[in-house]
């Protein structure tokens, strides 16, 4: 819990009881309204949107409605990575403006979020792959952006569990590492924004879900829920792998396409790899959580679905991935997987921007690394629900994007266009 809520006391007190005596982290809101804004989807991203409506723009009368649980989406169903060292300049401004608030995102919701700035390291195979990660270090450095490159010799002694043999599977040249990068929880992000966001007067509504839009001519006037028409000025769509299921129910086709992205975790163990470690040409990465289970994942499925579930090869892909780089990875056991649905726009960037119905807007599109930009994607799409107009740094990432030829492609990672 946060610093200064629960004495030393308070916790042992607890310890004991089972925690009977704690009251709830944020009240159980009614619908209420009219709301000068409603967020859809009460996850990482909708609660930062809110938060920051409220703290920033003081804008508080806000109501976040959920289908089902606080965190119950991605937000929970992710490997936590948090990094900026992309390659496309809109990509870098947008996520290491995120990366600096999750420096301070602890103090500034007075709730431990557990950031762990352990640095997040690519691996290079090869002489080819070495090179594209020099070019992306240059251009991080150009940025203002911090990129360390490393030979073999450096990332034997960060990653000693490493197979750094010439006759590995992988062979391993090099790497490229953002040392402020690192990881943090997942379920304490969105504990700790919907504690902040509710001590400002935010309603958060549980079990409440968008079932269609209110209209007036053109005009999005609120949402009818499973609870009843909620009427608000404007409307924010924040709902991660159902960005193109809740858009739809405005009559709105999305250039997004929602896919299954499968993630494990094993049995815990004492210490044994203290930085992130990725892979983009194995299409693999892993860490150790601080409960001590070695997490990681890979590729998507690469097919439409909204299923918590995915395919069992490719689980197996990225766990004997993992394994061909950290043989000592073979000797643990896998305690459970699981797959969150991603919304993966055709050109692999996010969305934040106005709909083409007034009073509608989107935060979506978010492939497989919304996690990392939680804190920066709530407080730009805040600023642009507060005033009406974009941030400079979101601004390339609007929906117009796609019709005018401005795609953001950060190396083809979006998925090919299956279904039109």
């Amino acid at each position: 819990m946060g610093a200064g809520r629960y004495s030393a006391l308070s916790l042992l007190r607890g310890a004991i009881t089972g925690h009977r005596h704690w009251g709830r982290a944020w009240r159980a809101a009614e619908p209420g309204g009219p709301y000068d804004v409603i967020v859809i989807g009460g996850g990482g991203h909708g609660l930062a949107t809110a938060y920051y409506l409220a703290k920033e723009h003081g804008v508080r009368r806000v109501a976040v409605v959920e289908k089902g649980y606080i965190g119950g989406g991605n937000t929970g169903r992710n490997t936590t990575i948090v990094r900026s060292n992309y390659r496309q300049p809109q990509l870098q401004r947008l996520l290491d403006y995120s990366l600096k608030l999750w420096h301070g995102l602890s103090d500034d919701l007075n709730y431990n979020v557990m950031f762990s700035p352990r640095g997040a390291l690519f691996l290079g195979h090869s002489d080819a792959d070495m090179v594209k990660l020099a070019e992306r270090g240059d251009a991080l450095i150009a940025m203002g952006i911090d990129a360390e490159l490393m030979d073999r010799d450096a990332v034997a002694r960060l990653v000693p569990l490493l197979d750094m043999g010439r006759d590995a599977r992988w062979p391993i040249e090099g790497g490229l590492i953002q040392r402020r990068g690192g990881t943090a929880r997942h379920d304490a992000v969105a504990w700790g924004f919907a504690r902040a966001a509710d001590s400002l007067g935010v309603d958060i509504i549980e079990n409440c879900e968008v079932t269609g839009f209110l209209r007036d001519g053109g005009r999005v006037t609120g949402v009818r829920t499973t609870r009843g028409d909620i009427a608000a000025g404007r409307t924010a769509i924040c709902v991660a792998g159902n960005s193109g299921h809740v858009a739809g129910l405005a009559g709105i086709k999305l250039p997004i396409e929602s896919h299954t992205l499968q993630a494990w975790v094993t049995e815990p163990v004492k210490p044994m790899i203290d930085t992130v470690v990725m892979s983009q040409t194995l299409h693999c990465y892993f860490s150790q959580s601080d409960k001590g289970g070695m997490v990681g994942g890979g590729d998507p499925d690469f097919f439409p679905s909204y299923a918590q579930r995915g395919a069992p090869m490719r689980l197996e892909d990225s766990i004997a991935q993992s394994i061909a780089l950290a043989p000592a990875l073979s000797r643990l056991r896998m305690v459970r997987s699981w797959a969150g649905v991603t919304d993966m726009s055709f050109d692999g960037s996010p969305i934040i921007g106005e709909m083409p119905l007034d009073g509608l807007y989107i935060n979506g599109g978010w492939c497989y690394g919304g996690f990392k930009a939680t804190p920066g994607s709530g407080r730009l799409y805040a600023h642009l629900l507060a005033t009406g107009e974009s941030h400079p740094i979101a601004a390339p990432f609007d929906l117009a994007r796609f019709a005018q030829g401005r795609t953001i492609d950060e190396t083809g990672s979006g998925p090919m266009p299956q279904s039109r």
